[in-house]
């Protein structure tokens, strides 16, 4: 592996959380149907490799999203395992299924437009928010950190551009009702670095902590990692991404596929920022799980170093 020494810049944190959300947000998209033992390996070579945040799967009903329909059996093959492993939970019934499946965190996904919320939910923004809040309540009451995504926060393809303060809205909404971390999601990939500085520095003002806020970037006209690097420049530290670049969203067509976790950790490490993640490894990973799914990775650090 060819690297450099690392050179940091002024105002990064030492160390980022490497969200890995290829297992749930990647497989998620796939046409066909990944069998479980596939994806539970998957996971315990994501872990092997040192990321200690993997989000597994959804709890929802599997005419939504029958690719993650095996929720119950993946977590049951996977059992105890170390570090943060969240999974989606839209509603109350899949919150009890996740809680009898022995689930300690869990994320609910909102929408900033009312265009996505419908096609992904079927109901509208403030319909939405009002189905998470017992979600998220006892979700709390009973001891569980819970994620909030937000998406479409830059645009939509229904609606063209966002305004921040709806994106505000909805994220300060999901921090109010008792979200522990706020994910920003670029769904289909069309934000650029100025407005990402512009929506992570309103938040705060809004009553919502840098310290709370992820981001979640899509690589559709190759600015994620751009966007990243200023999110870490307004003092984000948790930063989502998917091995391989696997995934987009069922819902919005013109999404690709995620933020690469290897292109992410390629550039973290030579910032000098601390991951935790062995990159060869997570290479290693990468290149398999494509082999499963029959065809090579998007990502360019894959490609570049498992050539």
């Amino acid at each position: 592996m060819t690297t450099s020494s690392p050179v940091g810049l002024p105002g990064l944190p030492a160390r980022v959380e490497v969200y890995e959300v290829g297992p749930r947000d990647g497989l998620q998209n796939e046409k066909a149907v990944v069998p479980v033992e596939v994806k539970a390996e998957f996971v315990q070579r994501l872990l092997a490799a040192g990321l200690t945040t993997v989000e597994l799967t959804s709890f929802v009903p599997a005419r939504w999203v029958p690719q993650l329909a095996d929720a119950e059996e993946l977590l049951a093959l996977l059992g105890d395992l170390p570090g943060r492993h969240p999974v989606l939970v839209p509603t109350e019934k899949g919150l009890a299924r996740a809680l009898e499946a022995g689930v300690r965190e869990i994320a609910v996904f909102a929408s900033a437009t009312e265009t996505f919320a419908q096609k992904n939910l079927n109901r509208t923004v403030a319909a939405s928010l009002d189905m998470f809040e017992p979600v998220v309540r006892r979700a709390r009451d009973e001891g569980l950190a819970v994620r909030g995504y937000v998406s479409m926060c830059f645009g939509d393809p229904w609606e063209g551009e966002v305004p921040l303060t709806q994106v505000a809205d909805v994220a300060v909404r999901l921090h109010e009702m008792g979200c522990t971390e706020v994910s920003l999601g670029d769904t289909i990939g069309v934000g650029t670095p100025g407005q990402v500085k512009a929506l992570v520095e309103l938040l705060p003002s809004r009553g919502l902590p840098v310290g709370a806020l992820a981001v979640h970037f899509h690589d559709t006209y190759g600015q994620a990692l751009a966007n990243t690097l200023v999110a870490l420049q307004c003092g984000v530290s948790t930063v989502d991404a998917s091995a391989g670049g696997l995934g987009g969203c069922p819902y919005a067509g013109s999404a690709t596929g995620n933020l690469a976790t290897e292109d992410l950790v390629w550039q973290l490490h030579g910032l000098g920022i601390e991951t935790g993640v062995d990159l060869a490894s997570l290479v290693r990973t990468s290149t398999w799980m494509a082999e499963q799914l029959g065809r090579p990775s998007p990502s360019r650090t894959v490609a570049a170093l498992a050539g």
